[in-house]
């Protein structure tokens, strides 16, 4: 057996070793001399060397230059971000509220924010009652001094409603504090007009001064230089209207001030006491005072005990109030059962349109059932047809050659009905949209919400200028508006000496422009041509009113800002409302051959 020795058994002990191959070389030579690597290894992968290398790269240069941009930021001067634009209808809303401020009768607040208005007419009393009743404050109607509890009511009604639907959009446009404070205005002097404190109520005050002295001259002076003695005319029956009509303003406020536990009580026990009233003597309001009767003639009064029930029974919750609405007999008096010319003409004497559009709401986000659910079911498609009236391609009513539609038929100033008429229409599309519901039919013809919100925006548009004179018929908007407007305040100086009735005419006819501009006020407007005369002595081209701009102010918000506000909140209205249990109806009669 051959013996092995040493350095055969192992090579790496031979004097002479083998050659290495080159895996081997490079495992043992020194780093200067070995061969770069192809791959990076990062424990878990093996990524290219130069991938790897310029990923690197990337990153830190990208960190270089984000940092750079850093820097030269915080050191360069910026430039504050301007908030976006108000739209036109926010704008205009913002003006038309300033109209209320510059109406208000007797201790003005500090912030009134009109500076040519000053307390007023601080001696205003029923005499009737004994004590004298204070009936010192509320809002002026229109260019005189009159305080007209009638269209009073229906305005604060008006701007209620919009706030209890919008009051996002009043937030968002800086005014939800401005217009709760205008109805708590008109709220407070409705409290004055009649014993709300009581659970009765025997009179009430339905007109405060007169458009004409005791001896029967027109007087044109200053709210703040009125020195004659202001009556305060006294309704004791006969004025069902009235006491229905003031029912819906209080009641409404006290879903605005729901938050104001104890002030939004005092309004619903005024309310209830009002209705009360109402029920116990329906008649006409147009008998209490010639006046009155003159201005603001009542045509009806049913469809005023309607749209103040339907309020009513918002604020409480008591079915009562929903029974009485939605009796058939109630619904026939109001109207819902037939047409007439004024059918679809919402005013401050027509209330039916809002009335069923008010009760549509109950059986769109609610649906009661039975046994209310075929009046409802009437008021809802009968505010269909007066939508469906609307619309240019139904012609019942007609148009300018401006695109003003004339609900009044041609007769003078009728920008109110067409602002009232676009606030329902917004509205509506508004309701069905967040009843998932994308229109509506007329006839046999299907409507998308927007129809009705290009109705409401071209009524609207009209009256802020896009018209064939190009003329704003808001004061103080845009860049041409009425400027000898139909307003004893605005007309005269406040610089001015006190004047006397007389005296004041000269003020009234003078051609110059008005010296106190009476921001916001929309004036009665064109005629059936488009025509418009810029004429203080003419009331039926340039007199604003209390009741026309309440209509505007809710058309206004209704349209403003973006339409994701435009969502209503479906609960606001029926915070007092309890959950409804659809009655179970009869059972049928026996059939009998």
């Amino acid at each position: 057996m051959k013996k092995i020795n040493a350095a055969e058994e192992d090579p790496r002990r031979s004097a002479h070793p083998r050659p290495l191959d080159e895996v081997k070389q490079s495992w043992i030579l020194r780093p200067a001399v070995r061969k770069k690597k192809k791959y990076v290894d990062l424990g878990c992968i093996l990524i290219s060397r130069k991938i790897f290398l310029w990923t690197l790269g990337t990153f830190v240069a990208t960190a270089f230059l984000l940092g750079s941009i850093t820097v030269i930021v915080r050191h360069v001067p910026h430039h504050k971000h301007e908030k976006a634009q108000k739209d036109n209808y926010t704008l205009a809303l913002n003006k038309t509220l300033m109209f209320f401020n510059a109406q208000k009768s007797g201790k003005l607040p500090k912030q009134n924010n009109v500076s040519w208005r000053g307390d007023s007419c601080m001696k205003d009393v029923d005499k009737e009652e004994y004590p004298h009743r204070d009936v010192v404050g509320g809002y002026y109607d229109a260019g005189d001094a009159i305080k007209f509890s009638f269209p009073m009511s229906y305005a604060m009604t008006m701007l209620s409603w919009s706030v209890i639907e919008y009051s996002a959009k009043y937030e968002a446009a800086g005014e939800l504090d401005h217009v709760k404070e205008l109805i708590k205005w008109g709220s407070d002097y409705f409290l004055k007009t009649f014993n709300s404190s009581a659970d009765t109520v025997d009179r009430m005050v339905s007109q405060v001064g007169s458009g004409h002295t005791s001896g029967g001259s027109d007087c044109w002076t200053r709210p703040e230089d009125i020195d004659y003695a202001r009556l305060a005319h006294t309704c004791y029956s006969g004025c069902s209207d009235l006491a229905a009509e003031m029912t819906a303003a209080l009641a409404s406020a006290s879903i605005v001030f729901k938050d104001n536990s104890e002030y939004s009580k005092k309004l619903v026990h005024g309310a209830v006491t009002l209705y009360n009233f109402a029920n116990l003597h329906k008649e006409s309001y147009s008998m209490p005072y010639k006046e009155s009767s003159e201005f603001y003639k009542s045509s009806l009064f049913w469809d005023e005990l309607l749209w103040g029930g339907a309020w009513l029974y918002y604020a409480t919750g008591n079915v009562t109030y929903l029974d009485q609405v939605t009796n058939h007999d109630m619904a026939t008096h109001a109207g819902a059962f037939w047409s007439s010319p004024y059918y679809g003409v919402p005013s401050w004497d027509n209330k039916l349109p809002g009335a069923q559009l008010l009760l549509t709401r109950l059986r769109l986000f609610i649906s009661p059932g039975y046994p209310y659910e075929y009046i409802l079911s009437t008021f809802h498609n009968q505010t269909g047809v007066v939508m469906c009236s609307y619309l240019p391609y139904y012609k019942k009513f007609k148009r300018t050659k401006g695109g003003l539609i004339m609900l009044n038929h041609g007769d003078p100033q009728p920008l109110q009905y067409a602002a009232n008429a676009a606030f329902l229409a917004a509205l509506f599309s508004d309701y069905l949209d967040a009843a998932d519901t994308p229109g509506w039919y007329c006839g046999p013809k299907f409507y998308s919400t927007e129809v009705l919100r290009d109705f409401a925006r071209s009524q609207i548009d009209y009256i802020l200028g896009n018209n064939p004179r190009n003329m704003s018929y808001v004061v103080g908007f845009g860049q041409r508006y009425p400027t000898h407007v139909h307003h004893r305040g605005a007309s005269i100086p406040k610089s001015v000496k006190k004047e006397s009735c007389t005296g004041g005419w000269k003020w009234r006819d003078t051609k110059e422009n008005d010296p106190n501009t009476i921001v916001g006020a929309m004036v009665a407007g064109p005629d059936k041509h488009d025509g418009f005369h810029d004429l203080r002595t003419n009331y039926n081209y340039t007199e604003p009113t209390l009741a026309g701009n309440a209509g505007l102010v809710s058309a206004l918000v209704a349209l403003s800002g973006e339409r994701r506000l435009g969502a209503i909140d479906k609960n606001s209205m029926f915070s007092a409302v309890p959950p409804l249990t659809p009655a179970t109806p009869p059972p049928p009669a026996p059939w009998t051959p």
